[in-house]
């Protein structure tokens, strides 16, 4: 898609940001405090981080912060408002939060809110449950102050109608066509927290929810060892408990970096020849402030924010 493409032109960014080729490996140390994206847009997403975390802020704090920025741009059609619709007409988003305490909270299946990942941190702080889903989601948004909104802009309108004329369902997802924000910070004390939002896969089955709102799959942090986010097929991530198994595997002694590539070996062994056409990534965060990120197809793009500034990486890939 042509937004897609002008994304990538970074000239619009900040000084301190910047599109580097080298890939990162998983013994990175970052200086605390850091906070990590996934994609392009997560280089806006780490500044509105950056603002609570420089201040000595709680990572809670800041990975609601920078999720909200994807969320309400109108031109990401992947995230909250102008996100592109379920095969029928209908914007969906998914969305967790989690904290240093083991706290998450989680919405699914959510319509008409702009911002899910503040209604997810509201279930987590404010119900006794972990996830809300469809018309339950929405009434609890609406009794805690936040207000409808039509989601679905002229844009994504348009493209949903045009794809009508042949439905065509291909769910190949990367930087042209990507489904998710995952964030993970760890913040001055030393803490750290996440968050995962989406409208989830363009055209989808209306009621079709993937691997962003789910705890232990598209989002997991154990304040002990780290922290890791997933993007791309929500279905694959979900059959390995993807972002669970890479903070495991960061537990038993594996450097960011190395967690992601296992995870993602997992799922190329489950299905070899399905792998090929499909595009899975994770990106993690141990205690120490290390980071690291791995994925199946060469695209997937991840931001990082520390003192040294707001950089954009290439993660390695198997292909």
């Amino acid at each position: 898609m042509a937004s897609r493409r002008e994304f990538i032109k970074l000239s619009a960014l900040s000084a301190s940001s910047l599109l580097t080729t080298r890939n990162a490996s998983g013994g990175i140390q970052g200086d605390k405090p850091i906070v990590l994206s996934t994609w392009n847009f997560g280089l806006q997403a780490n500044v509105e981080a950056w603002k609570v975390l420089s201040k000595g802020g709680r990572a809670l704090d800041a990975v609601e912060a920078g999720a909200k920025v994807p969320e309400a741009d109108p031109k990401e059609t992947s995230v909250g408002y102008g996100g592109l619709p379920d095969r029928d007409g209908f914007v969906t988003l998914d969305a967790c939060i989690m904290d240093e305490h083991g706290n998450c909270g989680s919405v699914a299946f959510l319509e008409h809110i702009m911002h899910p990942i503040s209604v997810a941190r509201a279930v987590m702080e404010k119900t006794p449950h972990v996830m809300l889903v469809g018309d339950g989601a929405l009434q609890f948004a609406l009794s805690q102050g936040f207000k409808k909104k039509k989601l679905l802009t002229p844009e994504s309108e348009k493209a949903w109608k045009e794809w009508t004329k042949k439905s065509e369902y291909k769910p190949i997802i990367n930087i042209e066509n990507h489904d998710t924000i995952g964030i993970i910070a760890l913040d001055a004390q030393g803490n750290l927290s996440g968050a995962c939002t989406t409208s989830g896969m363009a055209y989808k089955m209306h009621g079709r929810v993937g691997d962003s709102p789910i705890i232990g799959a598209g989002l997991y942090v154990d304040n002990e060892i780290g922290a890791a986010t997933s993007t791309g097929l929500g279905e694959e991530v979900i059959r390995i408990v993807g972002c669970h198994l890479v903070v495991e595997l960061m537990r038993q002694g594996h450097a960011p970096e190395e967690a992601c590539k296992l995870a993602v070996e997992r799922i190329l062994k489950k299905n070899p020849s399905k792998a090929k056409d499909i595009q899975v990534g994770f990106l993690a965060l141990n205690k120490n402030g290390e980071y690291g990120a791995y994925c199946l197809q060469k695209g997937f793009t991840f931001a990082v924010h520390n003192n040294g500034g707001n950089n954009l990486y290439h993660s390695k890939s198997n292909f």
